[in-house]
């Protein structure tokens, strides 16, 4: 493998993050708990759509072939390398803010190390996606700690969400040839040097929500780098890739 195809593999990774939570987040669009939320949960979905656009399309140009378009739309769930956290459904809007909550603490702190890479795309694209992550982060936070700290119902439902969604954090700290690749031409760089930093800030939200972190003994996924998802993925992109698919090259 080269240096140009990890580079792009390792974007396409980001990129189908952001595009797969973006999508599930832009599912609330209209059906947010109040007004203010509801906008608040389609402007995150435009930014992580915004940012799998970035990288995907900067993929594609590594690639040289194709657009962040074709990368999205014509692609099936088995290539791609999003990992499961965050293709897991909305469920209720607890269910909803603890996966926002997992997911862009490790968000915020992937991007915050990669504006250093050695490629100025890459890091001109992880400074604007930190921009972004860190009010991602922030929102959810707050609402994980209303919502644990809240009713008994409230406190009830975001435990149970947490309790199910946990066994997909590992995965965001998985790496393989194309991080370590990568790592050596500092290009990217080693997720696990802030996994120690991501349990602080799960562990503080989680202490002043009063809602107990799982058990770290249960089965904790791992593959959605290298195309391995739960049943969730294919229905969402069946919904995600109709148009194109059924029209395709079709522009308006």
């Amino acid at each position: 493998m080269t240096e140009q195809e990890a580079l792009a593999a390792y974007c396409i990774r980001i990129g189908d993050n952001g595009l797969v939570l973006g999508h599930r987040l832009s599912e609330w669009c209209g059906h947010g708990p109040v007004l203010e939320e509801d906008i608040a949960l389609s402007n995150m979905a435009l930014d992580l759509i915004g940012q799998a656009r970035g990288f995907l399309g900067y993929a594609a140009k590594l690639k040289g072939n194709g657009t962040e378009d074709d990368l999205s739309y014509k692609r099936d769930a088995r290539q791609f390398c999003n990992c499961m956290l965050v293709e897991q459904p909305n469920g209720d809007f607890a269910a909803t803010m603890v996966r926002s909550f997992l997911f862009s603490a490790f968000a915020y702190l992937h991007f915050r190390t990669l504006i250093k890479s050695k490629d100025d795309t890459v890091a001109g694209l992880a400074e604007k996606s930190l921009k972004e992550v860190t009010y991602h982060l922030r929102h959810s936070s707050d609402w994980i700690i209303r919502l644990g700290d809240g009713t008994d119902e409230s406190r009830e439902r975001t435990q149970a969400a947490l309790e199910n969604l946990w066994s997909y954090t590992n995965e965001l700290f998985e790496m393989d040839e194309v991080n370590e690749l990568l790592i050596k031409q500092n290009l990217a760089f080693d997720v696990s040097l802030v996994r120690a930093e991501w349990d602080t800030i799960i562990n503080q939200v989680l202490n002043e929500a009063t809602l107990i972190r799982p058990s770290e003994s249960r089965y904790m996924s791992k593959g959605g780098i290298n195309g391995i998802h739960t049943e969730h993925l294919g229905f969402l992109l069946a919904e995600m890739q109709f148009l194109p698919r059924a029209y395709p090259g079709t522009e308006w």
